[in-house]
């Protein structure tokens, strides 16, 4: 179950930094070349509230490199939105709520409201991506899909994942937290 206590338990995107990571620096390379538009934090801006996107990952995670550091760089752009990272693997219980498929595949960010309901999630990757991955990625050897979703990753420079996750906090705003009645409604 997420409560307050649990995402302030989380590591903000600079502590996360701060400690020994696996592949270093490839995590502060793509962190350093990561640009918002402004156009999507102004949409964010725009929506008011506060809220709180709770990661689910891990350093040795090549997708969380070239996500984490986007959506951290998203959230530290805006006024109403902040960010903590907790390990998959310490946190099953969250992981397993919010699987892909049967996989616990990461990254994984689950939006909160300012009560800290849960409102939405989005992962593992990017949905152009995801769908690829599934579709025909999966037929190929794992270095050969592998340099695919590197190069997908270089192509995007994160725009995809920026549209996608301010997306789902615009829906989140019509629809309010999972399980209320407004969002039964909405669906």
């Amino acid at each position: 179950m997420i409560t307050k206590a649990r995402y302030c338990e989380g590591e903000t995107f600079d502590e996360f930094m701060a400690r020994p990571v696996k592949n270093h620096d490839l995590w502060v390379g793509i962190t350093h070349h990561v640009i918002i538009p402004i156009e999507l934090s102004a949409r964010v801006d725009a929506l008011g509230g506060h809220w709180h996107l709770l990661v689910l990952s891990e350093d040795w995670c090549g997708d969380a490199v070239n996500i984490v550091p986007v959506i951290a760089k998203l959230a530290q752009s805006v006024r109403n939105m902040d960010l903590r990272i907790l390990a998959r693997d310490e946190n099953l219980d969250m992981m397993d709520a919010h699987l892909t498929g049967k996989s616990r595949s990461i990254p994984i960010v689950i939006l909160l409201n300012n009560k800290f309901q849960e409102c939405g999630w989005w992962g593992p990757r990017p949905g152009p991506l995801q769908k690829w991955v599934t579709e025909t990625g999966m037929a190929m050897s794992k270095d050969e899909r592998y340099k695919e979703i590197r190069k997908f990753y270089a192509r995007d420079r994160g725009l995809t994942t920026m549209h996608e996750i301010v997306g789902m906090l615009e829906k989140c705003c019509v629809q309010g937290p999972v399980g209320t009645i407004a969002s039964a409604a909405a669906s």
